[in-house]
């Protein structure tokens, strides 16, 4: 059964890191699609970073481009975020290629409905 398991979120002060892992099972297909997402309270899911072909060609939304680098080993997703800043606070989502999962979202040439749980990041001022 295809699933993704976030780890790493926590509370630091505005310029510190964070680094999230994402693990996914057995019966996940990473060979394509990968990526972070976030969500604020009250607000719409957005893309943070993808990966796609397994690590080959990596996108970055504007507002972390620079201070958050996202990589893939196999199975294992990671994203590394340094500089952060209180207008990164969100639940993070690890998101894959295929399943119907809501919300379904189109993000650089990829169909994404495959979530995991999320891990909460709080930047404190």
């Amino acid at each position: 059964q295809a699933q993704l398991v976030e780890s790493g979120g926590g509370s630091v002060q505005a310029g510190g890191s964070l680094r999230l892992s994402c693990a996914a099972s057995a019966g996940t297909d990473t060979s394509y699609c990968m990526g972070w997402f976030r969500q604020a309270p009250g607000k719409e899911r957005e893309w943070v970073a993808t990966v796609n072909l397994g690590g080959r060609a990596t996108n970055y939304a504007d507002f972390v481009k620079g201070r958050f680098t996202i990589s893939q080993d196999n199975a294992q997703l990671t994203l590394q975020m340094n500089s952060l800043k209180p207008e990164d606070t969100a639940m993070y989502y690890c998101g894959a290629g295929g399943g119907s999962s809501r919300p379904v979202m189109m993000v650089n040439g990829c169909r994404y409905g495959l979530w995991g749980q999320g891990t909460q990041v709080t930047v404190s001022s």
